[in-house]
């Protein structure tokens, strides 16, 4: 039993393992092939590290991406590919920041309000390729990109200066939210200031593992994923599942844009951060939809696009930041490729040792029907 705890343990550390040093190893090609070090820009972005102002700004970018990586996951665990989340986060975070600059209720009120906003209009706006997809069996993967770029428009719009726009120099604004809506955050002195919401965003990875573990809803979710006859026959709606499972994928979603909204810039603008979604993607595939993982994974590529852009600046030869780019876009590769390897590895491993359980079945069985052949033939004696 110990033995086959340890073969688990090793496949779910294995991907990401063998994800990282593949995209660090080619990465590191791409840099000999231009005639640079493959060494120092490593070396470069690790010592951007030990700084604590880069280190607030990397633990700031990952609660962002930990809620956004925690919205793709939900999906993922029903087999759904939600590619919607940059959209539903950025719409969620224009409806707060409207909300949050007209309505002034004291905070204990305010930012609760704030926060269902976000996860109501997430919800809805994910709810919509739910339905789409359960009554007419339209896919999730189309109707979420069409739905980003609806919501770009829709965004482009409500923002608009005859609309909820307020022009602050060459940018647009929905204007400042209400003080009462600024969420707290955890000063560091001369490091800046930690976003409040992280602790949120570590709590809804709290309650993502209790719901998906602990619930018969969790369950459900989890076995519709894995097959919807089987869940069917079981009793479970599948199509409710999927609703379900839609719905709570955009209202995590929403929350996304919530560390920074709340926590910073107090107002939605052209300038709101964009690509969100997407590297929430890569987050949730690098740690395996498991809450833990989805963390580490978050902190390491926040720490790629917060300490790359010292590499602009490098002496006596700068490297282009964009390495940082490159290495996700291989993480990305690489995690599909080494997840595949190592779950054949462990379909052989599970298939030789049921192999060998069952050679280890018959043997026991001969040597019984052997004893017994001994007994009657000293009985006829």
């Amino acid at each position: 039993m110990k033995k086959f705890e340890k073969e688990r343990v090793l496949l779910a550390v294995a991907g990401p393992v063998i994800a990282l040093i593949a995209a660090v190893a080619l990465t590191s090609v791409v840099l000999l092939a231009s005639g640079k070090s493959p060494i120092e820009p490593y070396s470069l972005m690790f010592e951007q590290a030990t700084y604590s102002d880069i280190q607030v700004l990397i633990i700031n970018q990952a609660g962002m991406y930990y809620l956004a990586a925690l919205a793709v996951a939900v999906g993922f665990r029903m087999n759904l590919f939600n590619i919607g989340v940059d959209g539903q986060y950025r719409l969620a975070a224009m409806a707060t920041a409207v909300v949050g600059a007209h309505v002034a209720l004291p905070a204990p009120l305010q930012i609760p309000l704030l926060i269902l906003v976000a996860m109501l209009t997430g919800a809805f706006w994910a709810g919509i390729a739910g339905i789409l997809k359960t009554t007419r069996g339209v896919s999730e993967v189309v109707a979420t990109i069409m739905l980003n770029a609806i919501a770009t428009s829709v965004i482009g719009y409500m923002t608009l200066t005859e609309n909820f726009g307020v022009p602050v120099g060459n940018n647009q604004t929905t204007g400042e939210m209400s003080k009462s809506g600024w969420f707290p955050g955890i000063s560091m002195g001369e490091s800046g200031e930690i976003y409040g919401f992280v602790v949120i965003a570590a709590l809804a990875g709290v309650l993502y593992w209790l719901i998906l573990n602990r619930t018969r809803f969790g369950f459900d979710l989890r076995a519709t994923g894995a097959s919807e006859s089987a869940a069917a026959a079981s009793g479970v709606n599948a199509k409710r599942m999927v609703l379900s499972a839609m719905l709570i994928s955009g209202a995590v979603a929403g929350l996304a844009g919530m560390p920074i909204l709340l926590g910073d810039v107090h107002t939605y603008s052209l300038s709101f951060p964009t690509g969100l979604g997407f590297t929430g993607i890569t987050i949730a595939l690098l740690g395996r939809n498991n809450p833990v993982g989805i963390a580490f994974a978050a902190l390491l590529i926040a720490f790629l696009d917060k300490a790359s852009p010292a590499l602009d600046y490098a002496t006596p030869v700068a490297y282009d930041k964009e390495i940082a780019v490159i290495m996700q876009g291989l993480i990305v590769i690489a995690v599909v490729v080494s997840y595949e390897a190592v779950r054949r590895w462990g379909l052989r491993r599970q298939q030789q040792r049921v192999g060998e359980e069952l050679a280890a079945a018959a043997r026991a069985k001969g040597k019984g029907n052997g004893n017994n052949d001994t007994v009657k033939e000293v009985a006829a004696r």
